[in-house]
């Protein structure tokens, strides 16, 4: 179980663990360099066995390179190249042929080339009849049973938390609070509780983080929740205060590897298990705060986060909408079908930790496998140039939603979601107050 992967260098952190954080932003972000990649479909969707081009002009310090070069490989989403070529830049414009796909996926297009003497790459990746994509990962036929025991067990822990007035991230709007939410083998979570104030009813929404050990970063940036009438919890899920300092924190992630891998040798010792139960003990303290409205509650986060959003939604008919940035632990076994799995991308470059007890155990925390079963109305927005959570398996996890559901489609963006997305979940949810 969770206490048997309990390290005395982690002191107070229950299970500390250390997985990079991928911040990647493109189009560009303080480069010299522009690339303009225009495929001959405006939407970069194309069906299987259609012909895909794409119109490449590269640009240095604003100004157009009229002539050269450009090199570039193509292969299936996050797998090896598979095609070498070279385009010549002629008038400003280069055009290269990407070829199509006999089944459903995605095919990278990835451009360099020299001038004086550095090297420039960008990247491009396409969809072939995506909607059709379905996951690898395989569903236990005791899925639904398995969780239903966990959820009794966690049940039986009662519900415990502290809570200390955190004037740092109070404004006149809101209060905030820091929340230590107590779980069972001595383990728990630390939370920011934004609550608007005033004397209303208000919705909730649980806020679950994106991969790594670290603090909750900016807790205001998404500010406008509380401000404009809405309880929200931002949360981490390894146990570390959010104000602890930073340096601390490094020196325990690089000392603790990664805790995607922790426990995979059985479903009831991953690691996994106590983040999945613990999101959803979130849920019972939002509903429990006085100044609930009783009715809406809703989950929302990106990357693992979004992951999260998705399961807590999933394990608990409660939550009434849930938004989800390109989801991770999607399809992680994926790599073992030939094709990309979701982050964190196990089997990728080792396919001899693919031992039965491992496959088996991820399929009991693959988020395809809770995507079918959400029950509320859910939004999902991903980027279709993400190396980190892959185009493919985040439409894998939107194909299998047969309840109301809304996507918007973000081809350019990497593994990042800009300001004016994330507000745009807060309007939607607004949408789904009753």
């Amino acid at each position: 179980m969770i206490g048997k992967f309990l390290n005395a260098a982690a002191a107070a952190v229950c299970l500390l663990a250390g997985a990079a954080s991928v911040n990647a932003e493109n189009y560009p972000y303080r480069s010299d360099a522009l690339w303009i990649t225009v495929p001959n479909h405006d939407n970069w969707l194309y069906a299987t066995g259609d012909t895909a081009t794409v119109e490449v002009e590269f640009l240095l310090y604003g100004t157009p390179l009229r002539e050269g070069t450009i090199s570039y490989t193509i292969g299936d989403d996050n797998l090896p190249d598979d095609t070498t070529g070279s385009a010549e830049i002629k008038d400003g414009k280069a055009v290269v042929n990407m070829g199509t796909m006999t089944r459903p996926g995605f095919r990278d297009l990835r451009l360099s080339l020299e001038k004086d003497g550095r090297r420039f790459s960008h990247h491009i990746k396409l969809g072939f009849s995506p909607d059709s994509l379905r996951s690898y990962t395989g569903c236990p036929a005791d899925f639904d049973q398995f969780w239903a025991r966990a959820l009794e067990e966690d049940a039986r822990f009662p519900l415990r938390y502290s809570v200390e007035d955190s004037p740092r991230y109070t404004t006149d709007k809101m209060t905030c609070q820091l929340v230590k939410l107590e779980l069972p083998d001595s383990c728990s979570m630390y939370g920011y509780l934004f609550i608007p104030r005033g004397d209303g009813k208000f919705p909730a929404v649980f806020c679950p983080p994106g991969a790594g050990v670290k603090t909750i970063k900016d807790p205001l940036y998404h500010r406008y929740y509380g401000e404009g009438g809405m309880i929200r919890a931002e949360v981490e899920i390894h146990g570390v205060h959010p104000e602890m300092p930073e340096d601390s924190i490094a020196d325990i992630r690089r000392e603790m590897g990664n805790y995607l891998d922790f426990g995979l040798d059985s479903p009831e010792n991953y690691y996994m298990r106590h983040v999945y139960l613990g999101c959803r003990r979130w849920l019972d303290l939002l509903t429990q705060l006085p100044q609930w409205d009783g009715r809406n509650l809703f989950t929302q986060g990106g990357s693992q986060g979004g992951a999260l959003a998705i399961t807590t939604a999933a394990l608990d008919p409660r939550v009434t909408a849930c938004c989800a940035n390109h989801p991770a632990l999607a399809d992680m076994n994926g790599y073992l079908g030939d094709k990309t799995g979701g982050y964190p991308h196990h089997f990728r470059k080792n396919r001899d930790e693919a031992t039965p007890e491992a496959i088996r155990t991820l399929e009991y925390y693959d988020v395809v496998n809770f995507a079918s079963r959400l029950r509320c109305p859910t939004r999902m927005t991903w980027g279709f140039n993400d190396n980190t959570c892959p185009p493919t398996t985040s439409y894998e996890v939107y194909n299998v939603i047969t309840a109301p559901k809304h996507a918007l489609i973000t081809p350019i963006n990497e593994h990042w979601t800009s300001p004016d997305t994330e507000r745009a979940h807060y309007e939607w949810l607004r949408t789904q107050v009753k």
